[in-house]
């Protein structure tokens, strides 16, 4: 462990959540860790910020490996209160994410608050990464992605990361033994079809419930994140801060505004 080495660790399943201890566990390893984390679950809160009340941190643990905060706000905030407060003026090495319960392949990513906290480090131009395991049962088994973070994080702090790049890691729910490697991928062409069921309320009240299913719509390929992991390798996406569709700009160029 390197004591000067700071990292910042959040996630989106809340402060008491399972695969966070195991990210916690793994980044000791590696520096001083600060945990800033939601005080419950913010799944699918992608980069939203509290603006219109105060944010409350709250510090639950502190030893000579780490500390931990609960903050009530959104995975985002997490990071920027402890940017801005928390870390007392001091920029992290290093900023991780997770380990969340659940896949954040392909379009899940436009949606993750997992990833909104790698990207909000990456944003600050911190080397920042976001891990995630295939799985959602709240006891499931984080030994391997556990494993696979190990690895990342190692190869992050040896070679470093392109400036507006962040790591988007995905995990398949299986032994150590059964994963067949780490791969390089692009992010699959998705979506996830939503569906709104209907309900009535004991008042008579209409209201809905959000359910649906995923769609690759390139099954076929085999250098996605969503072909990896079906195949129980690991996946590693670069994801980019700029957005900016760089091949259509040329095309708009020519309307007339």
């Amino acid at each position: 462990m390197n004591k000067d080495r700071l990292i910042l660790v959040s996630n989106d399943d809340g402060v008491e959540a399972k695969g966070l201890k195991t990210l916690i566990d793994v980044a000791s390893r590696f520096g001083k860790v600060v945990v800033v984390a939601p005080a419950e679950a913010m799944s699918g809160m992608s980069h939203a910020i509290t603006i219109k009340n105060p944010l409350r941190a709250k510090r639950l643990q502190k030893s000579s490996s780490h500390e931990i905060y609960s903050c009530q706000g959104t995975p985002v905030d997490c990071v920027k209160l402890a940017l801005n407060q928390l870390l007392h003026g001091r920029v992290p090495d290093l900023v991780l994410s997770g380990i969340n319960h659940g896949s954040n392949s392909s379009s899940s990513v436009v949606y993750s608050g997992t990833m909104a906290v790698a990207m909000e480090g990456c944003i600050n131009q911190i080397p920042s990464i976001g891990f995630s395991l295939l799985s959602y049962d709240p006891d499931a088994d984080f030994s391997t992605a556990g494993r696979i973070a190990e690895k990342v994080i190692d190869n992050v702090i040896n070679n470093g990361l392109p400036n507006g790049v962040c790591l988007n890691v995905n995990v398949p729910d299986v032994s150590f033994e059964k994963v067949k490697g780490i791969k390089v991928c692009r992010q699959a062409k998705g979506l996830w079809k939503e569906e709104f069921v209907k309900r009535v309320d004991p008042h008579q009240a209409e209201y809905y419930w959000l359910t649906g299913y995923y769609l690759n719509l390139e099954e076929e390929s085999d250098d996605t994140d969503e072909h990896a992991l079906a195949n129980d390798y690991a996946s590693v996406v670069p994801i980019k801060i700029d957005m900016t569709a760089y091949n259509a700009m040329d095309e708009i160029k020519t309307w007339r505004f």
